[in-house]
C-alpha cells in the first residue's frame, strides 16, 4: 500500500511526463496525445516504483519488459524514460523527426529501453506471449508487462493470444487494457461494443481486476496482486479518460491531431500550477 509521500511522488512524476509528453508534440505539431495521456498515471507507478530497470544497462537481463501494443502511446514511454536517465532529454525535441531516435510509434532499435517495436495494433499481445512463455522456459523472474487499447481489443489476434497465454499459464505476464472509450473514428461502443472486457477475459481464465487507471494506489494494488497471481496470466481494465491532464485534449475529439504552441503551453501551464 503506498504512503502519502509515495501517492505525492508519483504525482509529480506523472505531472512531468505529462509535461514533456505535450512539450513533444508541440514541437513536432502534431500526435497521438489522448492515447499517450490516458496511461501516463499507470507509467508513473511502473516506472516510479514497480519495474525492475536501470537506465545504464536497459539490456540488463533480469529486467521487467514493457510491450506498448499501441505503440502510438510511445511519446509517453519517451517521456518517462527521458526522465528516469535513459536518454538526453534534448531527444525530446525530436519527436517523429527525420534522423530522430523518438519515432512516432516505439522501435526497439532506435530507442534505449523500448523493449519491441510495436504499432501494427494487434500484434503486440501475441509477442508479449512468446516473451513471457521464453521467460518461464528459462525460469527467469521477468514480469512481461503489455498495453493494448480498447479499440485495438478488437483484434481478433488479442484473443488468440489470450487463449494461449491461459492455456501456457504465463503468469509472468499483465496485461493492461486502456479503456478510454475512444478510438480513431468513433466511440468504441458504437464502432464494435466490447460490452463487459472482465466477463470475457474471466471466460478465458485470466485473473482480472477492473480499475480507476488515474488512481495511483489502485494500480499499485493491482499491480502487487497480479504479480501475486499463479497458475493464470492477469490483465488491468484501466478505466481512463483519453487525453487526461491536457486540457485541449480532454475537451475535444481525439486520436492523432494537431497540437498548436498556444494549446501546448496553456496545458503546460495548468499541470505547472
Amino acid at each position: 500500500m503506498l504512503d502519502k509521500e509515495q501517492v505525492n511522488m508519483l504525482q509529480s512524476f506523472a505531472k512531468q511526463i505529462r509535461i514533456k509528453t505535450i512539450h513533444q508534440m508541440k514541437v513536432r505539431g502534431f500526435g497521438h496525445i489522448g492515447g499517450a495521456m490516458s496511461i501516463v498515471d499507470v507509467l508513473s507507478v511502473l516506472y516510479g516504483k514497480q519495474l525492475k530497470y536501470d537506465p545504464k544497462n536497459p539490456a540488463m537481463e533480469d529486467r521487467d519488459w514493457i510491450v506498448c501494443s499501441k505503440g502510438h502511446a510511445g511519446p509517453a514511454i519517451y517521456a518517462a524514460l527521458a526522465l528516469k536517465g535513459f536518454f538526453p532529454m534534448e531527444w525530446l525535441d525530436t519527436l517523429n523527426q527525420p534522423g530522430t531516435n523518438l519515432p512516432s510509434h516505439c522501435d526497439r532499435k532506435k530507442t534505449p529501453g523500448i523493449d519491441v517495436t510495436t504499432g501494427s495494433l494487434g500484434q503486440g499481445l501475441s509477442v508479449a506471449c512468446g516473451i513471457a512463455l521464453g521467460k518461464k522456459q528459462n525460469h527467469e523472474e521477468n514480469t512481461i508487462y503489455c498495453f493494448i487499447g480498447d479499440g485495438e481489443s478488437q483484434e481478433g489476434q488479442n484473443w488468440e493470444a489470450i487463449m494461449f497465454a491461459a492455456q501456457q499459464k504465463l503468469d509472468n505476464l499483465i496485461l493492461f487494457l486502456d479503456d478510454n472509450k475512444m478510438q480513431l473514428d468513433d466511440m468504441t461502443a458504437a464502432i464494435e461494443n466490447m460490452e463487459s472486457y472482465s466477463e470475457k477475459f474471466k471466460s478465458f481464465h485470466w485473473d482480472v481486476q477492473e480499475i480507476d487507471g488515474h488512481d495511483y494506489e489502485a494500480i499499485d494494488a493491482a499491480i502487487d496482486k497480479a504479480k501475486s497471481e499463479k497458475g493464470k496470466p492477469s490483465v488491468i481494465v484501466l478505466h481512463t479518460i483519453k487525453g487526461k491532464g491536457c486540457k485541449f485534449a480532454e475537451e475535444m475529439w481525439n486520436h492523432h491531431v494537431s497540437v498548436s504552441e498556444e494549446q501546448a503551453n496553456e496545458a503546460i501551464a495548468i499541470l505547472e500550477k
